[in-house]
């Protein structure tokens, strides 16, 4: 169960708090809805930030009477973002701090305890051929916690975003299952679908000329048997999510790209919400996602909630500069 009898949230699976950035563009706005949606399922404080920074093309000292006004100017920004939030569910409130953005907002997650932080792909710089901003970049390899990531195509909506539908991808390994308590808790308070999905691989055979019948006929078996352990594990999962008040839905496919297969059912069942752990059955936990996650967050036309669990943030602490380039987010667009 992931909701307790009065449908309030579960303290079990609770984060102490939500994080969400701002700089002071429209795109960087669209994640507000979501910060406050995402937060109030969760039973999580929010703190809106903005790191103030000082232009790098201009050398000489700040004026300090103008670096003031823009100090004040950018807290009544923060306290007018805060009172748009007045239908969330969530405690709302706002800070602007100054500094380099991607470092300062580093330190204020790790000093306040942050369990998720909150971005768009782009901001003050706009639409970029490169799929995440430079600072959007930067702290998805570095910052602690899990990320819900806003795509900056997102149309602004509600001031409270709700999700009708929630896609849970997984691949039969306890890492991507750490997701599954986050997932059913948001599904739960919007009353949402959750659609569980899983891409049942093909097995290879190591083939030098064409397969003989008993090859064709070990396939077949393999395949078979695979398919009847996913059904097995997905029905698992359904009964135990299953609470009488969420709808469960599973899909399972079979082979092909597993991201492309992933992105497929988001887009065919118009889902508003990923939830996903970032690894998987690969278990790189020095890396900031594995390869499936990675891809589905450029892919994605619909916000990404990528779950970090404890290892994970532990490895990338302990081991920082070890993924290999091929590891990292790919820079443009899937096509």
């Amino acid at each position: 169960m992931v909701q307790n009898q009065r449908g309030r949230p579960d303290g079990r699976h609770a984060l102490r708090r939500v994080l969400a950035c701002f700089d002071g563009s429209d795109l960087g706005e669209r994640s507000l809805p979501h910060a406050v949606a995402v937060a109030g399922a969760l039973g999580a404080p929010v703190t809106l930030l903005r790191v103030l920074e000082r232009s790098t093309d201009d050398h000489a000292p700040a004026d300090p009477l103008q670096w003031e006004i823009q100090r004040r100017e950018a807290r009544e920004y923060m306290r007018r973002l805060a009172a748009q939030c007045a239908e969330a569910a969530a405690p709302v409130d706002s800070e602007v701090i100054e500094g380099k953005a991607a470092e300062e907002i580093c330190r204020w997650s790790a000093d306040h305890d942050v369990g998720l932080t909150v971005i768009t792909t782009h901001g003050a710089g706009g639409y970029s051929p490169w799929t995440l901003a430079s600072t959007a970049r930067k702290l998805l390899d570095r910052a602690p916690g899990s990320f819900l990531i806003i795509p900056s195509t997102a149309q602004p909506g509600d001031p409270v975003a709700h999700y009708r539908r929630v896609l849970l991808p997984l691949d039969g390994s306890p890492q991507a299952e750490t997701a599954l308590p986050i997932a059913a808790r948001i599904a739960a308070a919007h009353e949402s679908e959750l659609i569980v999905a899983h891409v049942v691989p093909v097995p290879e055979l190591m083939q030098i000329g064409p397969l003989e019948a008993e090859d064709i006929e070990l396939s077949d078996r393999l395949r078979r048997r695979n398919d009847r352990v996913a059904r097995a594990y997905l029905d698992r999962l359904r009964a135990q999510v299953s609470d009488g008040h969420t709808k469960v839905r599973v899909i399972l496919l079979q082979g092909g790209d597993v991201a492309s297969r992933l992105a497929g059912v988001a887009a065919r069942e118009q889902v508003d919400l990923v939830v996903l752990s970032a690894h998987g059955r690969s278990g790189r936990l020095h890396m900031p996602c594995g390869g499936v996650t990675a891809e589905l967050i450029v892919r994605s036309s619909v916000p990404v909630l990528v779950v970090r669990s404890r290892a994970t943030r532990t490895m990338q602490r302990i081991a920082p500069g070890l993924e290999p380039p091929a590891a990292r987010l790919p820079q443009h667009a899937a096509s």
